[in-house]
């Protein structure tokens, strides 16, 4: 289990960032055989962007609203990921072509947003949490003195 910060944190870095949602539904649960392969697409993609931090890759984590699997991600920068996204050496080419090559089935969907945030534009609190979310990527700091509120951190940042 990871271990547990007492009291108010939040996350500090003075460099731009990006924050990219990505996900799919499923849309018919009977069809396995056209959700499965867009399932099983993601990890390889991880695994190279984990064992491979210079492409921009900073971490994230999954959850699910079912009938959604949500992934969220955050890159150094824009370029990074797309890059990243584009590049035909990369598995997720790949995996994008195959996906819109088989899509005449409403199975399952996929989608995606992303935001560039600029330093200083984000804010964030965790209490009595372990670290998460940006507070994971970037600098963990306590929320305290000139970061206590939501505006001073905004301020800060």
């Amino acid at each position: 289990m990871s271990k547990i910060f007492s009291g108010r944190y939040t996350a500090y870095t003075d460099k731009d960032f990006v924050l990219f949602l990505i996900g799919m539904r499923i849309n018919q649960l009977w069809r396995v055989d056209q959700w499965w392969p867009v399932a099983k697409a993601m990890p390889p993609m991880l695994r190279t962007l984990v064992q491979h931090p210079e492409k921009g890759f900073l971490g994230g984590y999954s959850t699910r609203s079912w009938p959604t699997i949500i992934l969220v991600q955050y890159w150094r920068s824009l370029d990074d990921l797309l890059r990243f996204a584009h590049s035909p050496g990369e598995p997720h080419k790949a995996a994008w072509q195959r996906f819109y090559q088989q899509s005449n089935s409403l199975a399952v969907g996929i989608w995606h947003e992303t935001y560039v945030i600029q330093a200083g534009q984000y804010e964030c609190i965790y209490g009595n949490m372990p670290r998460f979310g940006l507070g994971r990527v970037f600098a963990h700091v306590p929320a305290t003195g000139s970061r206590h509120t939501a505006r001073q951190r905004l301020r800060q940042n």
